[in-house]
C-alpha cells in the first residue's frame, strides 16, 4: 500500500460507480476514470452516452481503452490491501456473519460487516469501502445510517428515487417526485416525523401490551391462588369427613367385637361342660377295664375253690353314674346378632344425627358466605302481584295494575324474577315464607317461557321447591318429589352453584338441608325466582319477603 500510495493516493485508485480498486481502469474524453464494466453498464442502463461524474455527454459512445499506468498502479493497491487483509484476519478472525447482520454490498466473494448503509447509493459499505464518503467531497453529503438489509425496497420503484416522505392521504411510502405528481394534494409529512409518531404509537402499544400482560399474570397468580385455596378446603373436608366415617365404623367395629366374644364365651362354656363330663366317662371306662380284666383272668383260673372264694368281690359291678339323662346343648344363637346390630344401629342413627346436624349447621354458615343482595324486577312481575318500594317483598293481589304487557312479563303466571341475574359462581339468598299456605321460590333460566301454561320443572329451565294448601313440601322435578318436614319452614334459603350445577335449599330457622337439585350444566344467566301464588281470598295473602343474611 505504501508503494501504491507513492503513484496515486487510495481515493484516486477507486472506482466512483462500484467504489472498489479500479478493476481495468478505462478514462472518458472528460477526464474521469472508471472500471470499464462499470461504465458501460452505467451507459447501457442509462441509454444515455454522458460521465456519472462531470455529467458531459458524449455525442458517440467513446471508444474505451484501458489505461495500463493505472491499472498496474491498482493491482499493486490490490495486493497490498489483500495482504493487510489477511494480517488482520490472522489477528481478530475473518468475519463469517451472524444472523441479522449486514454485509458489505461492495466486498465480493466474502462476507464482510457493513459499517453503514447510504441512503444517497442505497448500499451498505464496510469500513474500507466506506472511506470515500468520509474523504471525497461527490459522498460526503451523503446521509449515512446504521446498517440496513434490503435497500433496494427505500428506492421508489415509479421514479427510482428515495423514498424519504410518507403520505397520510394514501398511507403509503413516496418520494419526492411522487408528492409533485401523484401525490401533489395529499398531506405528506417527512419519514423522520411519521417515524417519531409511530415510535410513540408504539410505546403506547408496547405500554398497553405490558400492562395486558401484568393482567394477566396477576390472573394467573388469582387462580394458582384459587387452587391452593380448593386443595386447602379440600384437604379439610376429607380429614373431616375421615373423622365422622371414622367414628361411625368404631360403632361397627366395636359391635362386631362384642358379637364375637358373646358367641366365643358360649362356646367356651359348652366346650367347658362337655370336657368335664368327658373327664368323668373316661375315669369310669378306665374303672370297668380293670374290673373287666379281673373277672376274665378269675374265669381262666383251673382252681375251682378260688374262684368260688374270690367270686363274691366280684359279683357286683362298681359304682358308676347313671349318664342316660346327661345331655350336652349345643350353642344355639337366638337374637344374639339381632340385638349387638340393633344396639350399634341405634348408636349409629344417633351419632350420624348428630354429625348431620352438625354438617348442616357448618353447610348452611358456608352457603351464607356466598350471601347476594336480591331485589325483585317490576318489569317480569304478573300484572296482580304488589311489590313493596323496596323490591324486596311481593304478594298476590285482586286488582289488575296496569302494566305495559313486555316480553319479560310473566301471564298467566303469578311469577316474578330477580333484577339481578348470575352468569358464573356462586350466590345464595333467604326467602321469609311466614303465614303463606301456598309458595314456590328457586331459579330460573333467563330464557324461560314468560306466557301461558307455567310449569315449574329442569327441563322448562327452573328449579324450585314449594308448599301446598295441605301444608306439604314438594322439590318440583320432572316427577315431583314429597319432601318430609317436621317443622313448617319460616325462612327458606336457597343456594346456587353453577360451576357444580347445583342448586340447594334450606331451612334457615333450624340449619337443616331440604333438598337438592345436582348434576346441571347452566349454559346462560340464572336469576332468583318467586311465585307468591294466588291469595285465595286472603287465605295465602302474607308476602314473600327477601330477607337480609
Amino acid at each position: 500500500m505504501a508503494t501504491a500510495g507513492s503513484v496515486l493516493s487510495e481515493e484516486q485508485l477507486l472506482c466512483p460507480i462500484c467504489l472498489d480498486v479500479f478493476n481495468q481502469p478505462v478514462s472518458t474524453p472528460c477526464g474521469h476514470n472508471f472500471c470499464r464494466d462499470c461504465i458501460q453498464g452505467y451507459w447501457q442502463c442509462a441509454n444515455l452516452s454522458q460521465c456519472p461524474m462531470c455529467k458531459q455527454k458524449f455525442y458517440r459512445r467513446p471508444e474505451l481503452k484501458v489505461n495500463i499506468f493505472i491499472s498496474e498502479v491498482a493491482s499493486q493497491f490490490k495486493k497490498s490491501l489483500e495482504k493487510r487483509d489477511e494480517n488482520e484476519a490472522s489477528s481478530v478472525g475473518q468475519y463469517s456473519g451472524h444472523k441479522g447482520d449486514v454485509s458489505c454490498d461492495v466486498c465480493v466473494g466474502k462476507r464482510v460487516k457493513a459499517l453503514k448503509s447510504c441512503l444517497d447509493c442505497l448500499a451498505s459499505f464496510c469500513e474500507t469501502h466506506l472511506e470515500p464518503h468520509h474523504v471525497l467531497g461527490t459522498f460526503k453529503k451523503h446521509h449515512l445510517i446504521n446498517p440496513l438489509m434490503n435497500m433496494q425496497d427505500r428506492v421508489c420503484k415509479k421514479h427510482e428515487k428515495l423514498l424519504d416522505l410518507f403520505c397520510n392521504t394514501d398511507q403509503t411510502y413516496v418520494c419526492q417526485t411522487c408528492i409533485k405528481k401523484d401525490h401533489k394534494a395529499h398531506h405528506t409529512v417527512s419519514i423522520e416525523d411519521e417515524s417519531r409518531d409511530r415510535r410513540a404509537q408504539i410505546g403506547r402499544t408496547s405500554a398497553e401490551v405490558e400492562g395486558m400482560i401484568h393482567s394477566r399474570l396477576q390472573k394467573i397468580s388469582e387462580i394458582n391462588q384459587t387452587v391452593q385455596l380448593s386443595r386447602g378446603n379440600s384437604d379439610r373436608e376429607i380429614e373431616e369427613s375421615l373423622q365422622v366415617f371414622n367414628k361411625l365404623l368404631h360403632f361397627v367395629q366395636r359391635g362386631k367385637a362384642e358379637v364375637v366374644e358373646v358367641i366365643g364365651e358360649k362356646q367356651r362354656q359348652v366346650e367347658s361342660r362337655a370336657g368335664r363330663l368327658i373327664m368323668e366317662l373316661e375315669q369310669e371306662i378306665d374303672e370297668l377295664r380293670r374290673r373287666n380284666a379281673e373277672l376274665e383272668q378269675l374265669s381262666h383260673t383251673e382252681d375251682d375253690l378260688s374262684l368260688l372264694q374270690s367270686f363274691p368281690a366280684f359279683s357286683t359291678l362298681p359304682a358308676t353314674k347313671d349318664w342316660s339323662d346327661t345331655r350336652v346343648k349345643s350353642a344355639v344363637y337366638v337374637g344374639t346378632v339381632r340385638r349387638a346390630v340393633r344396639r350399634v344401629a341405634c348408636q349409629l342413627e344417633e351419632t350420624a344425627k348428630a354429625e348431620v346436624k352438625r354438617l348442616c349447621e357448618t353447610e348452611c354458615q358456608r352457603a351464607q358466605q356466598c350471601a347476594v343482595d336480591v331485589t325483585l324486577d317490576p318489569d317480569t312481575a304478573h300484572p296482580k302481584l304488589v311489590l313493596s318500594e323496596n323490591k324486596k317483598q311481593v304478594h298476590h293481589g285482586e286488582i289488575v295494575l296496569s302494566l305495559p304487557d313486555n316480553s319479560e312479563r310473566f301471564y298467566p303466571g303469578v311469577s316474578v324474577l330477580g333484577k339481578e341475574g348470575f352468569s358464573s359462581g356462586r350466590f345464595y339468598y333467604e326467602v321469609q315464607v311466614k303465614g303463606k299456605t301456598e309458595w314456590d321460590i328457586g331459579v330460573g333460566l333467563q330464557s324461560v317461557n314468560r306466557k301461558g301454561g307455567n310449569i315449574l320443572n329442569p327441563e322448562r329451565g327452573y328449579w324450585t321447591l314449594g308448599m301446598r294448601k295441605d301444608k306439604s313440601y314438594w322439590a318440583l322435578s320432572s316427577t315431583p318429589i314429597r319432601v318430609p318436614l317436621v317443622e313448617k319452614l319460616q325462612r327458606v334459603g336457597v343456594y346456587v352453584d353453577l360451576e357444580w350445577g347445583q342448586v340447594s335449599f334450606y331451612s334457615v330457622d333450624s340449619a337443616s338441608h331440604i333438598y337438592s337439585f345436582t348434576g346441571y350444566s347452566f349454559n346462560e344467566r340464572l336469576f332468583p325466582y318467586f311465585n307468591p301464588r294466588r291469595n285465595h281470598g286472603g287465605t295465602n295473602s302474607a308476602p314473600l319477603i327477601i330477607s337480609p343474611v
